[in-house]
């Protein structure tokens, strides 16, 4: 019989058509928990609510524990930002008083696990599409998971001491205003701590918006390493690498 823990492992790292389900399982899991937690936000607290916060509490705390035990240095995965969004998502879920909205840290752990090479690999075996616009898809996933933190903690700091934040919509609107440097000035976030998080909001938020465009309106690369420096990406109708000057043979799908 198979070792649990080699199965684990298995799922979580392995080659396999079920691992590769699995994963993108835990994909759709985690977005599906930070669009609950969206949504949730608006409504009042209902028995039906904590009773899928402590579901969701218990499914984040399998995964966490799951992961713990196949890691081999599980010291080393307490070094990880996910790790402890893991840790805050585990307690707002499951100690609600807390405060929910560190349910939006998940979207670190989806982060991730989209970084992973594993599921980057398969993603582009799966989808044509992936591969034509990684770039722009990763940059563009840079760019979501740092407005859904900066939503997160826009809101679980200012809801209930701030009458501008209501809702989580009205965190994401601040969020973006600020991002955008647009500032309506109907919605701002008073001492210190709220001047700060303006701040990191801006600073942060222009850098990986400024990126997202750079990728969007650039000249498309193609993917191949080349066979003699490794360098990864391309020109379309390049000939020779421009990195050390190898020839190149690049497979053409005959569109023009």
């Amino acid at each position: 019989m198979v070792p649990f823990t080699a199965r684990l492992a298995e799922l979580y790292g392995g080659d396999t058509d079920r691992a590769h389900r699995f994963r993108y399982g835990l994909l759709v899991f985690d977005v599906a928990t930070v669009g609950y937690v969206v949504v949730t936000s608006f409504l009042p607290r209902h028995a039906w609510i904590e009773a899928v916060d402590i579901a969701l509490g218990l499914a984040v705390l399998l995964d966490f524990l799951a992961r713990l035990a196949i890691s081999p240095n599980r010291a080393r995965e307490f070094r990880h930002l996910s790790t402890w969004a893991d840790i805050a998502a585990m307690v707002s879920f499951l100690a609600p008083v807390v405060g929910e909205g560190a349910g939006f840290l998940r979207i670190l752990r989806t982060l991730r696990l989209l970084r992973s090479y594993q599921l980057l690999d398969r993603m582009r075996t799966d989808s044509a599409f992936f591969r034509a616009n990684e770039d722009a898809i990763l940059a563009a996933t840079n760019l979501a998971v740092f407005v859904f933190v900066m939503t997160g903690i826009v809101f679980t700091t200012q809801h209930g001491t701030n009458p501008a934040i209501g809702n989580a919509v009205d965190a994401l609107y601040f969020t973006v205003t600020s991002l955008t440097t647009t500032g309506y000035g109907d919605i701002t976030l008073p001492g210190t701590s709220g001047r700060l998080i303006s701040v990191a909001v801006m600073i942060f938020g222009v850098t990986l918006f400024l990126r997202l465009a750079q990728v969007l309106f650039r000249p498309p690369k193609v993917r191949f390493p080349c066979p003699a420096c490794g360098l990864q990406r391309h020109d379309t109708d390049a000939v020779h690498c421009k990195a050390c000057g190898t020839r190149l043979a690049i497979p053409d799908d005959g569109s023009d």
